[in-house]
This record gives C-alpha cells, sequence and structure tokens, in this order.
C-alpha cells in the first residue's frame, strides 16, 4: 500500500502515540509537536513521490505512440521508469529503505527541535518510528474495507466518490483508528 497525503495526519499521530507510550522518551515540548514534525516529513515524502509520478505520466503520455506500436506493457514502463527518474532523483522507492530514512529524518529534527530527550539509543528511537509507520500501512487495508463494507451496509444508498461518502467514510475511519489505538 502506498501512503498518500490523507494518511499523513492519521501516520503522525501513530508516531507520536508510540513514542510516548514506548517509555523511552521524555517530552520537552507537547505530543502535538511531534504529530506537527512527523507529518510534515510524511507530506513532503508523498508529494515528492506524487511529482517523480506526475513526471514519469508525462513521459508516459509523450511517447504513448511508441508504446503501444511496440506493445508495451504500460504498468511495467510506468514502473521502469518510477524506478528509473527515482534513482536520478536520489528518492527511495523501497519500502523498508524509505520508512527508515523518513524515521531518521523525523527523529533528527525532534531532536534538533528539542522536542523530546532519551536515554537511550538513537536506533531504539527510531525503530519505534519506523514500526508506527510500518504498523499504520500494515493496518490501513483492513480498515479500509471494514469502512467500506459498514458503508455498503447503510439502510439509505451512499454513492462513492460523492462528498457525502467522503465525509461518511472519513468519520467511519477515524472511529476504526480510535478502535485498533491510531488515534
Amino acid at each position: 500500500m502506498k501512503l498518500r497525503l490523507p494518511h499523513a495526519p492519521y501516520v503522525a499521530n501513530k508516531i507520536a502515540l508510540d513514542l510516548v507510550s514506548s517509555g523511552y522518551i521524555e517530552l520537552g515540548s507537547n505530543m502535538e509537536k511531534i504529530s506537527q514534525i512527523a507529518k510534515h516529513f510524511l507530506e513532503e515524502n508523498i508529494k515528492k513521490e506524487a511529482a517523480l509520478e506526475e513526471k514519469v505520466r508525462l513521459l508516459l503520455e509523450a511517447n504513448l505512440e511508441e508504446i503501444e506500436f511496440l506493445r508495451v506493457d504500460e504498468r511495467q514502463f510506468f514502473w521502469m521508469a518510477k524506478k528509473k527518474l527515482a534513482e536520478e532523483e536520489g528518492f527511495i522507492l523501497a519500502k523498508d529503505d524509505r520508512y527508515s530514512h523518513l524515521s531518521h529524518q523525523i527523529l533528527d529534527e525532534l531532536i534538533k527541535e528539542e522536542v523530546i530527550d532519551f536515554g537511550v539509543s538513537d536506533t531504539i528511537i527510531k525503530n519505534v518510528i519506523f514500526k508506527a509507520i510500518d504498523g499504520y500501512v500494515k493496518i490501513y487495508e483492513s480498515i479500509e474495507d471494514v469502512v467500506i463494507e459498514k458503508i455498503e451496509n447503510y439502510k439509505r444508498k451512499i454513492i462513492a466518490g460523492t462528498e457525502e461518502y467522503d465525509m461518511v467514510f472519513e468519520k467511519l475511519y477515524e472511529e476504526e483508528l480510535k478502535k485498533r489505538g491510531f488515534l
């Protein structure tokens, strides 16, 4: 599963909750500051990936006739081009490496801003952040399935893609996150 912008606040909140409940840190600020810093780096990373994908889409469109003529699988071409551009731009695509890099960025900023203090190794704190990101990603799809099923079971039909659907989805999604300790 790929992180999208709407996920950033939830992941950031999960990071803050996990750090505070880990027992490894002392807050030099409030928990909200942890969440803000994490959200900033998550959003920045997600936006970089979106920009990278937009470049690939433009490349695909510019070469569409040749792609069709050569009968190249568009999805495969997209992935190969994305991988090549990511390498050129220094963007990390591998999930574990990407989350590790994000964890380092977040931790470095938390230390720089004196938001947290800890007496254990940096690696332990970084791993708490990494596990929060990875844990959210792993649970997201199952939460989404539960929410979609609940909406489908409403007595009144709510049409996917409408503003009402999005509002109901968001409300139910947050409820499921709360049930699972993400908020």
